[in-house]
Order: structure tokens, then C-alpha cells, then sequence
């Protein structure tokens, strides 16, 4: 049981892994490196800097020093040196000067060094060695000089003790180490939080995708109301969700719809069959109960046709048919092909083109949409209505506009929506012919070609506007 139990992942643990192997953590600690890497060579920058500078400084003082000495050795030759050195070795130790007068043994004969440095000096005469004060403080301190040689096998050191400096720039070293190992840990403290709290976000996500997966689609991503990117794709993914659910519940009401709609004429078709059979084998009522059932039959055909092409349109077919073509002739064909079923029935058509651009597209799903326009507005107006049917460009001339509009009863505003759903029909028409897709078909072939299927009010009757792009260069 022990060992079982000890080899369990404790939760902690577990959510610690999952944050050290996240892509967010990963991206934090290339940045840090990043972030580290620039510090490191800026602090080395300013130290290098600094403490050349103090360097610089201290040689400067020095070379002064020793042009001050340089004057008096030449002006009263090795007995003015001794005195100029022991007068400076006397305050020395404000200034911490370093000087030493040595014979040819490098024994000292002035200065306040008790004995020549063993370190060598280099080309120039400069070197850096230890050194003991001649008041015996105990201290072991490093001293910065120059070394000339003078007449008679003499030797004169001049310098300053660097223990000041050098005290300056470890401290200066130490603070910027400790300043980068504090900034190193403050940004992977940040990293580590900030991947946290993404993480914590991403969990949310999935989360709420597991839940919808299951069967709960309306659940839907929590939004922080930041802004920032993870809120932008919580609002694409429930902006998604949204739409699938309106696709889901379109396809309910359309298989309900099928359903309801196609249920009587199937009912219809079978009764006659039936009566065929029942019936003599010859004969006008045979005959004619078999017509009415071919009918029934090209009726249902030509729903399944028009559901076939809706999802055709919706899935973004038919793209490699699009061409441009004129619009006026579109119209003047389409007015052709009803011109006998309008005066049939009594209806006046008449058709204006107005000299509008070409379209770019399918001219024959074009054609088929203006045609159900044209469909309803004949079906849907008395004896003694007008249609007219006109053209034009768009205000802001990227668009041709078609204009179907009649005299008829018109669709009250609320139900202009509901009219594009398919096999949704205003009541009084359900009784009539038809499967209510006419206007589905329409309106798909318009976002199909990125256009747009709008119906207004006419006072009296309805305007049905169809706004298509326009050719490129038309």
C-alpha cells in the first residue's frame, strides 16, 4: 500500500508538470533567455565601463605625479627628488600615494615603501603588486605604479594604492550580479504566474468544449472582457458555437418541415396509386389518375431539386461557373419567360432596365433566382396587379441592384425574416401550391455570390431587391 500510494502524482505536482511543459511556459523561458542574455551584456557594458574609467583615472593621477617628480629631479637633481618624495610620502596617506627611491641593490633610500616590489613591471614601466604600508597597519593592500630608472642605478616608483578602487569595483561587480540574478528570477516569477493564468484560461476552454461535446450547446466560453487574444478567440469560438447551433436547429425545423410538408403529397401519390390498382387497367380515369401522379411525382422531385441546390450553394459550389454578364438582358429574359404567365392571370409585367453594370457570376443560378422572385410576385397578385422589373447600379456603385416589386398583399415586417427558412410559408399561402424553398433558394444564391436579397415594403405590395457585385471593370 505504501509504495502504491507513493507513486501516485500528487495534484500539486501534476499541475506543476502540466505548467513546465505548457507552450506558454516554454515561451516565457525564451524570453527570459532573451531577457538575460541583453541584461547580462548591458550590465557587463556598464561594468566594463566604469571600472575603465577608474582605472583611467588612477593612471591619470599618477602620470601627473610623476610629471610634478620629473620637474624636481631635473631642476635640483637626486637630492631635490629625496625631499620632493618624503615631503609627499609625509601626507600620503590622505592621498594614498605610493613612492619609493631605490639604489641599484633596490634597497630604499626615500618613500614610504619598505621594500622594491617583486612583481615585474611591463613594457611601459606600470605594474600592480601587494603591498604593506611602511606604518605596519597589517593591512595587505595592491598598489598601481610606474618604474623609471635613473642616473647612478637608481630606481624611482611612483604610484597610488588601489585598494579603494578595487573595493569599488567588486562592489559594482557584486551589485550587478546580484541585479541580474534578481531580474532572472523576478522574470521567471512572472513567466511562471503569467503562464498560470493562461493555462487557467485554456482549462476554462476546454472545459466548456468538453461540455459541449457532450450534448450542451448552449454552453459557451466565459469572456474576461480583456480584450486580448485569448478573449478575441473565446468570441470567434462562441461566435462558431452560435452558428452551429443555428445550423443545428435549421436542419431540426427543416427535417420537421420535410416531414409535415411532404408527408400529404406522399399520402396523395399512394392513394392514387392505390385506386389505379383498385381501378380498370384502361380508361380516361386511369389515365388521368396517372398524370396527376406523374405531377405529384415532379412536384416532390422538384423539392428534393431545390433542397439539393440550397445545399449545394450553402456548401460553395458552383464557384467555377462565375463569369461576367449583363444584367439588362438577364432581365429582359427572365420578363420573356413569365410574360404569358402574368397575362394569364391578368397581371401586367413590365420590365425597365436601367442600363446597369454587368454582374460577375453564375448567369443561370441568377436567372433562377430572379425567376422564384418573379414566381411569387405573379402567384401572389391579383387580377389587375403590375410587377415591374428594374435595374440599376448601387448608390455607391459596387453593387447592381434587380428590383422585383409588385401590388400584392405584402409580408409584415416581423415575418420578412422568416420567409428566406426553408418551407416556412405565410399562412394564407400554405393552402396553395408550392414548398415554401422558392425564396430559400433566392436568398442563397445572393450570399453565394456575396450579395445580399432584401425585401421592403412597396406601399401597397413588396420590393424584393437583389444586390450583386458588379463585374470587374464594367
Amino acid at each position: 500500500m505504501s509504495s502504491a500510494a507513493g507513486a501516485e502524482t500528487p495534484p500539486a505536482a501534476g499541475q506543476f508538470g502540466r505548467l513546465v511543459r505548457s507552450t506558454a511556459f516554454r515561451g516565457a523561458l525564451v524570453y527570459l533567455g532573451l531577457f538575460g542574455a541583453s541584461a547580462a551584456v548591458l550590465l557587463g557594458f556598464l561594468y566594463w565601463s566604469t571600472a575603465g574609467f577608474m582605472a583611467r583615472q588612477t593612471d591619470a593621477a599618477i602620470e601627473a605625479e610623476i610629471s610634478g617628480l620629473a620637474e624636481q629631479y631635473t631642476q635640483r637633481g637626486v637630492v631635490g627628488l629625496v625631499r620632493a618624495l618624503n615631503r609627499r610620502a609625509a601626507r600620503a596617506r590622505a592621498r594614498r600615494g605610493l613612492y619609493l627611491l631605490a639604489d641599484a641593490a633596490r634597497r630604499p633610500l626615500a618613500g614610504n615603501l619598505t621594500a622594491w616590489p617583486a612583481e615585474a613591471p611591463d613594457a611601459r614601466g606600470w605594474l600592480t603588486f601587494r603591498l604593506e604600508y611602511a606604518d605596519a597597519r597589517g593591512a595587505v593592500d595592491f598598489g598601481r605604479a610606474r618604474v623609471f630608472a635613473l642616473d647612478g642605478g637608481l630606481r624611482l616608483l611612483v604610484g597610488r594604492d588601489i585598494r579603494e578602487r578595487l573595493e569599488i569595483v567588486q562592489r559594482l561587480r557584486d551589485s550587478l550580479g546580484w541585479g541580474l540574478a534578481l531580474a532572472v528570477a523576478l522574470s521567471l516569477a512572472g513567466g511562471f504566474l503569467a503562464s498560470r493564468s493562461m493555462l487557467r484560461r485554456i482549462d476554462l476552454i476546454g472545459a466548456a468544449s468538453r461540455e459541449i461535446m457532450v450534448g450542451e450547446l448552449d454552453r459557451r466560453i466565459p469572456l474576461r472582457g480583456t480584450g486580448d487574444e485569448l478573449d478575441r478567440l473565446a468570441g470567434n469560438l462562441n461566435a462558431m458555437l452560435d452558428r452551429i447551433a443555428l445550423l443545428v436547429a435549421g436542419m431540426r425545423e427543416v427535417s420537421d418541415n420535410i416531414a409535415h410538408d411532404l408527408r400529404s403529397p406522399l399520402a396523395r401519390l399512394r392513394s392514387r396509386l392505390e385506386l389505379v390498382l383498385e381501378g380498370p387497367a384502361d380508361g380516361p380515369a386511369c389515365r388521368e389518375a396517372i398524370e396527376r401522379t406523374i405531377a405529384e411525382a415532379d412536384s416532390l422531385l422538384a423539392t428534393f431539386n431545390a433542397l439539393l441546390g440550397i445545399a449545394r450553394l450553402e456548401a460553395g459550389a458552383e464557384r467555377a461557373r462565375f463569369a461576367p454578364f449583363p444584367a439588362d438582358a438577364l432581365l429582359a429574359d427572365v420578363a420573356e419567360l413569365y410574360a404569358p404567365v402574368a397575362e394569364a392571370k391578368g397581371v401586367a409585367l413590365t420590365c425597365a432596365p436601367g442600363g446597369a453594370p454587368g454582374i460577375e457570376g453564375d448567369r443561370d443560378l441568377v436567372f433562377q433566382c430572379v425567376a422564384n422572385l418573379v414566381d411569387n410576385a405573379v402567384r401572389f397578385s391579383d387580377a389587375g396587379g403590375v410587377i415591374t422589373l428594374t435595374s440599376g447600379a448601387a448608390p455607391d456603385g459596387s453593387r447592381v441592384e434587380i428590383v422585383v416589386g409588385d401590388r400584392g398583399p405584402g409580408i409584415p415586417d416581423e415575418l420578412k425574416p422568416r420567409v428566406f427558412e426553408r418551407f416556412y410559408r405565410v399562412e394564407p399561402a400554405r393552402a396553395g401550391p408550392g414548398s415554401g424553398l422558392g425564396l430559400s433558394l433566392a436568398a442563397a444564391v445572393a450570399r453565394r455570390h456575396g450579395g445580399a436579397l432584401d425585401l421592403e415594403d412597396n406601399l401597397p405590395g413588396l420590393r424584393a431587391v437583389l444586390r450583386l457585385p458588379r463585374a470587374a471593370g464594367a
